[in-house]
């Protein structure tokens, strides 16, 4: 993305704070090329101050001058806010806009915007503010490769970043981005596992986070299917084996995969 782009964050809660960390802590954009705007302003600017970004209360006032519209609102605000702005006027250059609401899809938006403004649907998770986030692009109509390649840069500095069809964005939004919560929880236990027998807790919550972020590389770097790693840790009559015997007793993969069902379910909802 070129460093002269001004980029408009509309919405400055969890996830858009989370993007203009990643943004600003990689200098993949200067801060005072970032202006977000949320009606609760006057509440965040701790938060932006930190960043060294403007927020403003006026999301017009943004947009204007913005040639990427980032979209972070909750997906039942988003209508009435994309109407706001065309009454405005805000949007007739036609910036090219990303949206982050969950189960809002393509084909609203293309109807909330001025015909021809390019569009593309992404679906980042928290973990862009460290640095190792997952997005997931879906373009419109208007969108052109060039425009996906703009949005490509804008989200390679916060992770990894993947094209799909906007079929599967729905199953995304249950995965990678309801995900990290499901990993938290998973974390927990597995600390609370270690506390049990008998490391002290932050220990245990280290060991635990390390050990996450060591098995998941080990998927990414090597390539190879979680169960043939799995098989390699597990060897005869091993405490590995009898500890996953105990996790199947529970239904561990059951339920997990469930809970991503579930999540995916309602995502597709949201809009």
């Amino acid at each position: 993305m070129t460093p002269h782009a001004t980029l408009a964050v509309i919405g400055f809660g969890t996830m858009g704070q989370a993007i203009c960390q990643g943004l600003v802590e990689t200098s993949a954009l200067p801060p005072e090329r970032i202006l977000a705007a949320d009606r609760h302003a006057h509440a965040l600017q701790k938060q932006a101050k930190s960043l060294g970004i403007t927020l403003t209360r006026d999301a017009a006032a943004a947009v204007r001058s913005a040639q990427i519209v980032l979209l972070c609102v909750k997906p039942r605000e988003l209508g009435e806010l994309l109407e706001g702005l065309q009454q405005e006027g805000a949007l007739d250059h036609k910036p090219l806009v990303i949206s982050i609401a969950a189960g809002v899809g393509l084909k609203f938006l293309e109807e909330h915007l001025p015909q021809g403004t390019p569009v593309i649907r992404a679906m980042p998770n928290t973990p862009c503010s460290v640095r190792c986030g997952m997005t997931v692009l879906s373009p419109g109509h208007a969108a052109t490769e060039a425009h996906l390649g703009q949005a490509r840069q804008f989200f390679e500095p916060l992770g990894r970043v993947m094209d799909l069809e906007e079929k599967h964005m729905d199953a995304v939004t249950g995965l990678s981005a309801s995900g990290p919560a499901f990993i938290f929880v998973i974390l927990e236990a597995l600390a609370e596992g270690g506390v049990q027998c008998g490391l002290p807790r932050a220990v245990a919550i280290e060991l635990a986070a390390q050990m996450t972020l060591g098995a998941a590389s080990m998927v990414l770097q090597t390539g190879k299917h979680p169960a043939a790693l799995k098989d390699e840790v597990t060897t005869p009559a091993g405490c590995t084996i009898a500890g996953l015997l105990a996790l199947e007793d529970g239904r561990i993969r059951s339920v997990v995969a469930r809970g991503i069902e579930r999540a995916t379910q309602v995502a597709a909802g949201l809009g």
